[in-house]
């Protein structure tokens, strides 16, 4: 099994905890998550399984799109529910008006200073590691962008939006932001991942139902093969004889017909569709081989 497994995550548990979970259903070490969710958080784990893995640079740039939900007049040491929250006894402002303009600002591309508790390394170590200890963190603000934000309800204390956002964007940060900039403080109360890059939350399987699939031994009916990966990138179909080649790293040719002048990488598939390797652009046609499966 070599490909792209989608799991709609539960709360309650880490991403990590899911990736152990299919790693022994999958009887292989060689697992990986592609972006992680707070346990907190449901919805869309995208993991790559097998020689799969050596994907991964490949997807770092995909997109994600959340359901969140923002309660105001709270604060927490986390940016969420799940950390030590406070009320901080000053009302949100009566006019959903005002709410959805301070939304406004988080539109486009803009700086986003990084949860204290968060994965972000600071000469090395983790930042929920040195906050847990109450050693001060100061983390450098990075450029996320936004692209959709949609606001699908507010109230007074709870507000819904539906966002669109570059990998690496906290969810948890707007929902702080947007409590410093009315006043009144807010923590992100539930979020849900419904899609990452082109594959959606719909397309997901539980970890219950892999139990299944493993138990009657169909669990490679829940791998997207890797000769499906990728789309974005062109490909090109090679015999055997040249497989082989690709495979001990050799450079090959594609042909103009399958593959544009000068694209940058190609998909090197077997006649059979299955992903050989991933090549990178030497000169008009002809390529290196720079990841093989």
């Amino acid at each position: 099994m070599t490909g792209l497994v989608l799991i709609d995550k539960p709360a309650g548990c880490t991403s990590h905890d899911v990736v152990n979970r299919w790693r022994k259903l999958a009887h292989t070490r060689r697992a990986g998550h592609l972006g992680t969710l707070d346990p907190m958080a449901t919805g869309l784990l995208a993991l790559l399984t097998g020689p799969a893995t050596r994907l991964a640079q490949f997807f770092t740039d995909n997109e994600k799109t959340y359901i969140a939900n923002i309660t105001l007049g709270l604060t927490s040491d986390t940016y969420d529910a799940e950390g030590s929250v406070l009320d901080t006894g000053i009302s949100p402002p009566a006019d959903p008006g005002l709410i959805m303009a301070a939304l406004d600002g988080f539109r486009g591309r803009f700086l986003q200073i990084p949860p204290p508790v968060s994965a972000k390394k600071i000469a090395g170590v983790p930042a929920y590691k040195l906050a847990r200890k109450r050693i001060p963190v100061e983390l450098a603000p990075v450029e996320v962008q936004v692209r959709e934000l949609e606001i699908r309800s507010v109230s007074r204390r709870l507000v819904e939006i539906l966002i669109t956002c570059s990998a690496g964007t906290y969810i948890r940060a707007i929902a702080h932001d947007l409590g410093q900039r009315l006043g009144c403080g807010a923590i992100l109360s539930s979020l849900r991942r419904t899609r990452v890059g082109e594959f959606s939350v719909d397309q997901a399987h539980t970890l219950e139902y892999l139990s299944v699939l493993a138990a009657e031994g169909r669990l490679a009916e829940a791998v997207i093969p890797a000769g499906q990966l990728l789309r974005q990138i062109p490909a090109d179909y090679f015999d055997s004889s040249t497989e082989a080649q690709i495979r001990q790293g050799r450079d090959f040719r594609t042909s103009p017909f399958a593959v544009p002048a000068g694209a940058p990488r190609v998909r090197a598939l077997s006649q059979s569709g299955d992903l050989i390797a991933i090549g990178e652009l030497k000169m008009p046609n002809f390529y290196h081989p720079s990841t093989v499966l």
